[in-house]
């Protein structure tokens, strides 16, 4: 497990304050961007776009964008509220695109999960790469989730399924 201490990182709430205390007409909006696809394998994708001013806003000028990605049951929190914790991250994500990150482009909360993770039994990446469809690449996924892979690792999966549904899409 990494070592790292979590008292190094900032957490979002204090990033959002330092975005108020230098822009106290920014606002901070975010979107579920949720496919049915994500629901079935209980994941969660939130967008948050952080802008200077209203006017900013209603002319489409974001400063900065995060995303984040959730799964439900992945630690105590995600049981009963994964699409929080994914709004949270991507804010912090948002955030830190902008520079208010502190020393640490990572948040609190980003580092608490990943102190909470479980070290992958098996080499999940290598087993991805050597798959050559979606459904399987969906089977691998599924049984990452479940052994208690890590967010990243889940991701890069992910990555991989996109990358060869878009293959053949050419």
């Amino acid at each position: 497990m990494a070592q790292f201490n979590l008292e190094d990182y900032e957490t979002v709430a204090s990033r959002i304050t330092k975005l108020y205390d230098l822009h106290p007409d920014a606002r901070i909006k975010t979107d579920n961007l949720t496919t049915s696809q994500d629901r079935g394998q209980g994941t969660w994708v939130v967008r948050a776009t952080i802008y200077l001013s209203a006017d900013e806003q209603e002319r489409e000028l974001p400063k900065s964008n995060g995303l984040a990605f959730e799964i439900d049951g992945a630690g105590m929190a995600n049981k009963t509220s994964a699409l929080e914790n994914c709004e949270t991250s991507a804010i912090g994500r948002a955030l830190a695109n902008m520079g208010l990150s502190g020393d640490q482009r990572a948040s609190r909360e980003e580092m608490a999960k990943v102190q909470r993770g479980v070290a992958p039994s098996r080499d999940w990446i290598a087993e991805a790469q050597t798959i050559m469809n979606t459904k399987e690449l969906r089977d691998l996924y599924n049984t990452a989730r479940q052994s208690g892979a890590g967010q990243h690792i889940l991701e890069q999966i992910a990555d991989y399924a996109k990358a060869l549904e878009d293959d053949n899409k050419k």
